[in-house]
């Protein structure tokens, strides 16, 4: 078993940062990639950005890039979003996911989720 959990979420203006966490725990040594998605009221769950575990290759939509930036502790199969530029339209529940085959920006190759955390930046 793999759990996945999120922090971090809050409430911010627009211009502020916010620092998301996300821990997996249980049988993580399987995890190669862990990502980032986000959802808003009405949306399609959207991809964020991802890092592989071991080598630490990023990727981002092209809607943070500059903005956003993530991380790992490959050893505590923990991540980080340090979210930078914060917009209202980055507001939404961010869903933090755990991949055993890639770090990608398709929903399907993750194969453990968070419950979400709420991500609201005020104008």
């Amino acid at each position: 078993q793999v759990q996945v959990v999120e922090s971090g979420g809050g409430l911010v203006q627009a211009g502020g940062s916010l620092r998301l966490s996300c821990a997996a725990s249980g049988r993580t040594f399987t995890i190669y990639a862990m990502g980032w998605f986000r959802q808003a009221p009405g949306k399609e769950r959207e991809f964020v950005a991802a890092i592989s575990m071991g080598g630490g290759a990023e990727y981002y939509v092209d809607a943070v890039k500059d903005r956003f930036t993530i991380s790992r502790d490959s050893a505590k199969a923990t991540n980080y979003l340090q979210m930078n530029s914060l917009k209202p339209e980055d507001t939404a529940v961010y869903y933090c996911a755990a991949s055993n085959s890639i770090a990608t920006d398709k929903i399907a190759l993750y194969d453990y989720w968070g419950q979400g955390t709420q991500v609201t930046v005020s104008s």
